[in-house]
């Protein structure tokens, strides 16, 4: 028995091919694969073998692919024996014809099968930028929407929202998963959930689940599904996206994006927040990549950086304003976003070609995804000492060395945003204490705009800053921020920037939207409360209706 590149072996022992292809001649026992890129198993009935002669096929049920074959279209058998996945070399059919209604074959007795050993404990991880949502429902018809993670024959593997945990908690299971690919496929499967791990920072459930026993067929269309994860999860390692078709499952059938999934079910004040969430989603599971020994996916990252300069073209202040919704996202991707978008605001618009521009968002966008990668008690800390700074500090090096792949990117923007934004210009910065004319404009500009979103946002030693007292602070430090960028954030943002909650002189709360050409506040959406922008916002005003409020009497600092 010799073992091939994809984990089949060879078997050529004339009893053992006869003992395996015994097990195929049931209902259901078979599948008939055509053989070009793509292709899935489609459902054939092995009659009988005639040993080292042919194999006589029903393929009734895919009468409409009997021209194709008749023609000579090569194609395998798949099944399933002996706790073993079975296939046969490339064969072609020699005769078709009618008997008794029923579509009847034959094809060349296959004299070597390729068999792989069944893995039951095996779990295909979905890699970055593969994306199958998935259904929870309860016997009581309550249902929660989340993200696959990893799939085997035993179970898998869901990412839920943290509300999903008293369906989690129901005492009578088995509940309902379904799964949702991009193509459209979906699978339905009864399971208990087993164990569940809460990250807080994250707000999500993983929860672990186990499948009930499933019918012969139902278990060859799961093995299906794990095989083509692994497949697709295969092209994303080094080289593999350039050598291997990808699977269809993973394609989608239209532009538009999935309609399951976690972030589907938050609620958004806004569509634009929802449509930025998606980014988000790929910032998110780009830091799992990260903690779990990967790099930064240059594909994805291209990608997404692409979508967020449409974003930006579409409406700049529905952006600006979105980046303040993504209460329910980690803070190291909403801070990171609110980085991009800014600095994109106040550095790339005018100055920078396109292509810049991208580079300099991609660069604000995986800025600080490198403090995922140190431990997580660090960031708690409320009076670090002078040896844990050092240690906070060597985020930098950390994402440094995770972004080999990311050849597009140019390496002076990238130096200047991802590396050098923690710089400061009397050399109090880090990681290099570079100081006054080793910092490019680039990165001067890109601390003052990463301050300002890191002020403006709780810390474990500190509240959220009103903008005023941010302004002051950057203002009353010039050995620290050059101050020339300061004042042109402070004129480009005003003084109650977009996504500023603010009352009026009538006591209203509102949230401001847009600015006028002046840079004076120009729509507002009212609110009661003092929380981050969620679903349940109240009016929109602009013009005599906004006016009507009297003046902006302060702003009050949300961690939104």
């Amino acid at each position: 028995m010799s073992q091939q590149q994809d984990g089949y072996a060879r078997v050529e022992s004339p009893s053992e091919i006869e003992a395996l292809l015994e097990a195929l001649i049931e209902p259901g026992g078979a599948s008939l694969q055509v053989n070009t890129p793509g292709s899935q198993p489609l459902p054939v009935l092995v009659m009988e073998q005639h040993p080292g002669e042919a194999l006589e096929l029903d393929i009734s049920a895919i009468r409409e692919m009997a021209g194709e074959l008749k023609r000579g279209q090569e194609f395998r058998l798949l099944g399933q024996a002996q706790g073993k996945m079975l296939r046969t070399p490339a064969i072609t059919m020699t005769e078709c014809h009618e008997a008794d209604g029923r579509l009847m074959c034959l094809c060349p007795f296959p004299h070597h099968l390729e068999v792989l050993q069944r893995r039951e404990s095996f779990r295909a991880r979905l890699r970055l930028g593969m994306e199958v949502g998935a259904i929870l429902r309860g016997k009581a018809g309550e249902s929660a929407q989340g993200d696959l993670k990893d799939l085997s024959l035993e179970g898998c593997q869901l990412e839920l929202s943290l509300s999903a945990g008293a369906l989690l908690a129901d005492s009578d299971p088995p509940h309902e998963v379904e799964f949702c690919f991009p193509n459209d496929t979906r699978f339905t499967v009864h399971a208990t959930p087993r164990h569940q791990q809460v990250d807080t920072e994250r707000q999500v459930i993983l929860s672990g689940f186990r499948f009930d026993t499933l019918s012969g067929e139902r278990e060859r269309q799961l093995w299906f599904l794990v095989r083509e994860i692994e497949r697709e999860a295969a092209r994303y390692d080094k080289g593999g996206e350039g050598t291997r078709l990808p699977s269809l499952l993973f394609q989608p059938r239209t532009s538009t994006p999935p309609v399951v999934g976690r972030r589907n079910n938050q609620a958004y004040p806004t569509p634009m927040a929802r449509r930025l969430a998606r980014i988000a989603g790929y910032l998110d599971a780009q830091l799992l990549e990260l903690q779990q020994g990967g790099e930064v996916d240059s594909v994805q990252l291209s990608r997404h950086a692409d979508r967020l300069l449409l974003l930006h073209d579409e409406d700049r202040q529905g952006l600006l304003f979105a980046t303040r919704c993504l209460q329910h996202e980690p803070r190291l991707v909403s801070h990171s976003l609110g980085v991009s978008v800014g600095l994109l605001e106040l550095a790339g618009l005018s100055s920078l070609p396109r292509e810049m521009c991208k580079t300099m968002v991609a660069s604000a966008m995986v800025h600080d995804l490198g403090k995922a990668l140190l431990p997580a008690e660090l960031w708690q800390l409320q009076h670090p000492d002078e040896p844990q700074r050092q240690q906070m500090g060597r985020h930098v090096e950390a994402l440094r060395d995770r972004m080999g792949r990311c050849h597009w990117l140019s390496a002076n923007i990238l130096e200047s945003v991802a590396y050098n934004i923690n710089e400061r210009l009397d050399g109090s910065g880090y990681p290099r204490r570079l100081a006054g004319n080793d910092l490019h404009e680039l990165a001067r500009a890109a601390a003052v705009v990463d301050a300002v979103d890191a002020m403006r946002r709780d810390r474990p030693d500190r509240p959220a800053w009103r903008i005023d007292a941010i302004y002051r602070y950057l203002l009353s430090q010039p050995e620290q921020f050059d101050q020339r960028w300061v004042k042109r954030y402070i004129k480009r943002f005003g003084l109650y920037p977009v996504g500023s909650l603010v009352r009026f002189g009538s006591g209203q709360l509102a949230w401001i939207q847009a600015h006028d050409a002046h840079g004076s506040p120009e729509q507002v959406q009212l609110t009661h409360s003092a929380e981050p922008p969620g679903p349940a916002l109240g009016n929109i005003l602009r013009g005599a209706s906004l006016q009507r409020l009297g003046s902006i009497q302060e702003e009050l600092p949300v961690s939104a």
